[in-house]
């Protein structure tokens, strides 16, 4: 059995028999989601297990991220939970790459950032203070090469421990009530 399913496969199931997860954080569900997606950010999939254990057993339980891997890792927890689910092929990116539809939510008031971007603005910013850090002090270059290993290592592993940090941050948590508004959409 396959362990993901492609874009438009989702999109020709019926919406009654499927159940969309994405396991993105709020900003970036906010950004862009599938329709009909409930947003249950990866780090809050076992507060919200007994809840996506019951969902499952209803609907089939589709795991989506922005390219996959997140997705990937978020469908072997719930395997290890008794939880059947399967991903999106290529996430968000492969879904919008085939012109299908996204919805979008403000997030109070601002526009949100996805967190490749975000990613990239904090990688850029702290390279420019390690590179002026060190025309005064040469071990201000410390940084920018700190920066860059990490870098360097995300292309090697496929991780990104700097989303890790970033995904912490308040603006990318779930805002009071998400979680009990995810809880009441599996439980429908």
């Amino acid at each position: 059995m396959s362990t993901t399913l492609a874009p438009a496969d989702l999109r020709a199931r019926p919406a009654e028999s499927t159940l969309v997860i994405d396991v993105r954080g709020p900003g970036e569900f906010a950004a862009g989601h599938v329709p009909g997606a409930v947003n249950v950010p990866a780090d809050h999939l076992d507060a919200l297990l007994p809840d996506l254990r019951a969902a499952a057993e209803r609907r089939r339980l589709v795991v989506v991220c922005a390219a996959g891997q997140r997705s990937a890792a978020a469908c072997a927890e719930l395997a290890e939970a008794g939880v059947d689910a399967i991903g999106l092929d290529g996430g968000t990116q492969a879904w919008t790459a085939e012109g299908l539809p996204v919805d979008t939510a403000a997030r109070e008031g601002r526009a949100v950032w996805a967190m490749d971007r975000q990613v990239r603005f904090a990688a850029g910013a702290l390279v420019l203070a390690g590179l002026a850090l060190g025309s005064r002090a040469p071990k201000g270059r410390l940084l920018a090469a700190g920066v860059a290993s990490g870098l360097v290592y995300s292309g090697v592993t496929n991780t990104c421990g700097m989303a890790a940090m970033l995904g912490k941050l308040p603006f990318n948590r779930p805002a009071p009530g998400a979680l009990d508004a995810a809880r009441a959409a599996l439980r429908a």
